[in-house]
């Protein structure tokens, strides 16, 4: 978590990029350096007494004009060569985002720039791998606490409930008939709530996943969706998909409860596809909706944990509009990091 408020903490301090970027500014003032040397070597050289002829002549004065502005068109090359990857560095530091791995500035030459530019692409290499790691143990430790409080629902509070509804079975069974209709409905109630503590249970710790697999898991999540919302589930999963390892089958099943539930809280959708398929080398989870789309809302908290579980199976994960107008959100996963 700390990682997370370290780089938000950065974005707030971010300041739009100017319309000259550093390595053009230092560019700049080298080159009008080199030129005040030129120009005040030219001119001693032209009218100082170790001059070639004294008064200059038209001749020699071509030469050296010809001269220096060659010595500046060389200079501007060679300078501007060396410094163009500093511009480089320049977009990649404004846009770097540690839940987007990858990005990196290319290392050309052997110079000073070069070796700068290869420390800050190491220094990305060992901040991901840190964010990785911590991330990995973040998440962790958020699933053994939602099992934690699923088992407390279910053991305690739902124990709890199931216990009020049959005493109070026996109290309308023998109640006047006055009252009953009231116990009644105070039973109903109490059976509502027993249901409702039994889906957070099922929803913080998914034990159909445990117990049937990624698909079923999928289309009971699907099923439930489709309950709360009135809004239809398309699915399709590919049978032919081999054995996931149990984290890589928790992270698939946790985007997709987290993509569902944007829907229902944000996309105004009527119709939702979840998708789940072996494309060559890899496999593809794509959630699409026909809905308002994303359009340019920050990403808040729930997408950034998508992204970070994400990291942990080395799986690609975008999210975008849709061909349909709506959202789609797409994770991709290499075959070699999930297979048992």
């Amino acid at each position: 978590m700390r990682g997370t408020v370290e780089i938000e903490s950065l974005r707030t301090r971010r300041r739009p990029r100017a319309h000259r970027s550093p390595a053009t500014a230092l560019f700049r003032r080298l080159f009008l350096l080199n030129v005040v040397v030129f120009v005040t070597g030219a001119g001693v050289l032209a009218l100082g007494p170790a001059t070639v002829s004294t008064p200059v002549a038209v001749g020699e004065l071509s030469v050296l004009t010809a001269g220096l502005a060659l010595m500046l068109a060389v200079n501007a090359v060679l300078l501007r060569g060396s410094l163009r990857p500093l511009d480089g560095l320049t977009a990649l530091m404004e846009r770097v985002d540690l839940l987007r791995p990858g990005e990196r500035v290319p290392v050309r030459g052997h110079g000073d720039v070069a070796q700068l530019v290869r420390t800050f692409n190491d220094m990305l290499d060992r901040l991901e791998a840190e964010r990785g790691a911590s991330s990995a143990q973040a998440l962790a430790a958020q699933e053994g606490e939602r099992q934690r409080i699923a088992r407390e629902l279910h053991d305690e509070i739902g124990q709890s409930l199931t216990a009020a509804l049959l005493g109070l079975k026996r109290t309308v069974d023998r109640s006047p008939d006055e009252l009953r209709e009231e116990l009644r409905t105070v039973q109903e109630t109490i059976r509502g709530c027993l249901d409702e503590v039994r889906q957070v249970a099922r929803r913080l710790r998914p034990g159909v996943l445990t117990d049937l697999g990624l698909s079923s898991a999928l289309s009971a999540l699907a099923a439930d969706f489709s309950q709360a919302t009135k809004v239809p589930v398309a699915r399709r999963t590919d049978p032919g998909l081999s054995a996931m390892t149990a984290e890589a089958e928790l992270v698939i099943y946790r985007i997709a409860q987290e993509s569902l539930t944007n829907i229902a809280r944000h996309a105004d959708a009527s119709r939702v596809e979840l998708e789940l398929l072996r494309a060559g080398d890899h496999v593809e989870l794509r959630i699409t909706d026909n809905g308002r789309g994303v359009g340019d809302s920050v990403e808040g908290a729930g997408i950034r944990g998508m992204r970070e579980r994400a990291l942990l199976i080395g799986a690609h994960l975008t999210i975008g509009p849709s061909t349909r107008g709506g959202t789609e959100v797409r994770l991709i996963i290499p075959i070699e990091t999930i297979q048992e």
